[in-house]
């Protein structure tokens, strides 16, 4: 045949696609009416999954190399995986075997008659009304597959295999792989369009897969993709249609025939699947979401139900909250370095310490002397307990480089447990600790006994108070604590500064002070000390700043040491935290035992102190043990200054403590400042209700922002955009 008669049997082959109306073209929904109209699955479930993998195998290797155009080598073949010889394959291909064959014999039939794209593909859809789309597609694509194969099969072998190259010689192979160089562009471009075929077909895949128990059908996106699957399924046929044209062209008519047409054709149908894939992709995207959510919130029940029943050991517990899967270890050992599993935390009483990456060197460390103290003294039998630390971040934030050097830093300096990686706790996990056990952004420590019930919800407090002698951590051995606890100095500076217990054992007056105003401290140290001569006490004084204002307390005890001030300073910054850290704990273990009412001394006590701080400053008088004022810096400060004018007679009478404290009161009565508190959204357990320690009465409450300049803020914003489903 000449090349004019080629190419009018080409025109004939290829007609009826090009003279369809323009209009039915890009009129998605009248292609597709009648294989909609026809489509009727019978309802029996094929996995195509495996069948795709044999088809996907073979669309690799059908590939032309560029490095090799005569041998057609194949570049990429010693490092696909050989997925051909999986359970279920045989299976598949027994039931659908024949009816590839058959969709085979006809794209080949329709195609070399020149029945048009559409009606070919038309033809394939009515031999599969009984299959779901994502059958259809991979029925259709398989049968592709071996007309496709065949040809790069023979394009491989010819050369060193005498059956191949007469089988080659008869589809023209030899006269074509000559020309391989100039026809290299004209593969890309087919290949390019089966690429595309292959992602079609595993959007439509995965479309079917989505689990029916999470998603209805009055989801937008379900609804849209539901609809959009058939024009899914004719264009990835169609485009199947007009490959395997172009590979009966080459095959009966030879490699001249190529025009711009063709080329216009497939880059056309590339340019069509290319944005039904992002469709898709877009789609279920939404769709994944939506199940993720409804699968978290599932998980997030299912973590409710598990702590409310009863267990043998805690491991079921330990495993919802850290790791369900047995593929990995989860944990890492701080002390031998080394990933482990949950095993060795199996019926013990379990420490599991949350908190954010910005947990403080201060807290680590007081921490680890408080758990090696207890490992050290806690009873031979009583001592099978060990502490977890799990790392809460953002799910929703990037986790770059330096997060990741950042929680290394962190683990490596803990010498207990800790979770291998941040990323292998899950958004139930921390819906979870939010809403049940009021984790915000401060770490908190909840204790599970052997069977994994709580023993406490937050143990963290108790271990600031009274460190070690909290053991067990229990919320029993909490309450036991206070029982025996009474407004006293030790209370406040225990396991903090070692010398003023001992003032506290030579019963000396102690005056603990704190502020952020120099001239105010300026004042307050020289009118105690000048009392404190005239009375004839033995006075010591400690400045021990604020809960917050760290630059600002830093200033002061500069000017302590510059102006030489006749008082003791805490000039670690550590300790500073660590007394304020101890009293907000007081607060809070009491409000988390409920022990809130106006007949308990010790938390009027706690709140009084904590509010003068907020106010500016506050005094502290004490001698020995005993605690005289608890006072606020002005009024202190005050009663002071009116020693000579006022009280000087009641102290030469009956002594400095009960003179100091009769002026205080009645200067107290006359100013009577407000009383304030101040709890960060990162506290977790935040009181509805407080009374005032002064009056009694119910405080009022506001919302307050505030920025001290000197700080950084370690709220974590995360906490307010990861949402607990409504329960």
């Amino acid at each position: 045949m000449n090349s004019i008669g080629k190419l009018g049997a080409m025109q004939k082959l290829i007609k009826g696609g090009r003279a369809m109306p323009a209009a039915a073209i890009s009129d998605d929904s009248v292609l597709v009416k009648k294989i909609v109209a026809e489509h009727s699955p019978e309802g029996i479930e094929y996995d195509v999954r495996p069948l795709l993998h044999i088809v996907e195998d073979v669309l690799i290797y059908s590939t032309l190399s560029s490095d090799s155009a005569t041998t057609a080598a194949l570049t990429r073949a010693d490092h696909v995986e050989d997925r051909s010889h999986r359970p279920g394959h045989t299976n598949m291909l027994e039931a659908l075997s024949a009816k590839i064959d058959r969709i085979s014999c006809e794209i080949s039939y329709k195609t070399l008659n020149g029945v048009d794209a559409h009606s070919t593909t038309i033809a394939i859809f009515d031999m599969l009304t009984i299959y779901k789309w994502d059958v259809k597609i991979v029925l259709a694509l398989a049968a592709f597959a071996l007309t496709y194969g065949e040809f790069w099969l023979l394009a491989q072998i010819h050369d060193t295999n005498q059956l191949a190259k007469s089988m080659a010689i008869l589809k023209l192979l030899p006269s074509i792989m000559e020309h391989g160089s100039s026809l290299k562009p004209r593969f890309d471009t087919l290949n390019d369009l089966v690429n595309n075929i292959l992602e079609v077909t595993k959007c439509v895949i995965e479309f079917h897969d989505l689990p029916a128990q999470y998603i209805t059908q009055d989801i937008s996106a379900y609804t849209t993709a539901y609809n959009y699957i058939p024009v899914a399924s004719y264009w990835a046929t169609r485009s199947i249609v007009a490959c395997a044209a172009q590979i009966t062209s080459l095959t009966t008519l030879g490699y001249e025939i190529f025009t711009s047409t063709d080329a216009w054709e497939l880059s056309t149908l590339i340019f069509k699947l290319k944005n039904i894939v992002d469709h898709l992709r877009q789609l279920l995207n939404s769709c994944h979401e939506h199940i993720g959510k409804k699968m978290d919130a599932e998980a997030y029940q299912m973590l409710r139900e598990l702590f409310s029943k009863p267990h043998t050991d805690n491991m079921k517990v330990l495993k919802a909250l850290i790791y369900a899967q047995d593929d990995i270890l989860p944990l890492y050992d701080g002390v031998t370095k080394k990933r482990v599993s949950l095993e060795p935390l199996r019926r013990k009483n379990v420490l599991l310490l949350f908190s954010g990456m910005e947990i403080s060197t201060d807290e680590l460390l007081i921490l680890e002397q408080i758990y090696n103290e207890s490992k050290a003294h806690a009873p031979r039998m009583e001592s099978r307990y060990e502490l977890v630390w799990i790392p809460i971040v953002d799910p929703n934030s990037e986790w770059i480089e330096p997060k990741q050097k950042q929680f290394e830093i962190l683990q490596e300096s803990m010498s207990w447990y800790s979770v291998y990686h941040p990323s292998l706790i899950g958004k139930p996990v921390i819906w979870f600790i939010q809403r049940e056990w009021k984790y915000k952004n401060k770490p908190i420590l909840v204790v599970l006994d052997p069977q994994g019930r709580v023993s406490c919800p937050n143990a963290i407090h108790m271990m600031w108070i009274w460190g070690s002698a909290a053991y067990p951590f229990t919320s029993s051995r909490e309450e036991a604590l206070w029982k025996e606890e009474t407004w006293r100095l030790e209370l406040l500076v225990d396991g903090i500064d070692q010398e003023i217990l001992n003032w506290v054992k030579d019963g000396k007056y102690i005056f603990l002070f704190g502020g952020d105003d120099p001239e105010w401290v300026r004042r307050f140290v020289k009118e105690a000390r000048r009392v404190a001569t005239a009375t004839q006490i033995p006075l010591e004084m400690v400045y021990v700043g604020k809960s917050n204002k760290r630059e600002q307390v830093q200033k002061i005890i500069d000017t302590i040491i510059r102006d030489k001030l006749n008082t003791q300073y805490w000039s670690e910054q550590s300790m500073i935290w660590f007394f304020w850290t101890r009293l907000q704990s007081m607060l809070f273990s009491k409000l988390q035992l409920k022990q809130t009412d106006d007949d308990d001394h010790v938390m009027q006590e706690i709140k009084k102190l904590l509010s003068y701080d907020k106010q500016g400053g506050w005094i502290v008088l004490a001698r020995g043990s005993h605690i005289v004022v608890n006072g606020h810096a002005t009024t202190g400060l005050q009663t002071l200054v009116e020693y000579d004018a006022v009280w000087k007679e009641l102290a030469d009478r009956d002594g400095f403590e009960p003179a100091f404290k009769n002026h205080y009161d009645k200067v107290h009565s006359i100013v009577s400042p407000c009383c304030r508190f101040e709890f960060s959204h990162s506290m977790g357990r935040i009181p509805e209700r407080l009374t005032c320690p002064e009056c009694r009465r119910n405080m009022h409450v506001l919302t307050t922002f505030q920025c001290c300049h000197d700080e950084k803020i370690d709220e974590d914003f995360f906490v307010s955009t990861v949402t607990p489903p409504t329960i």
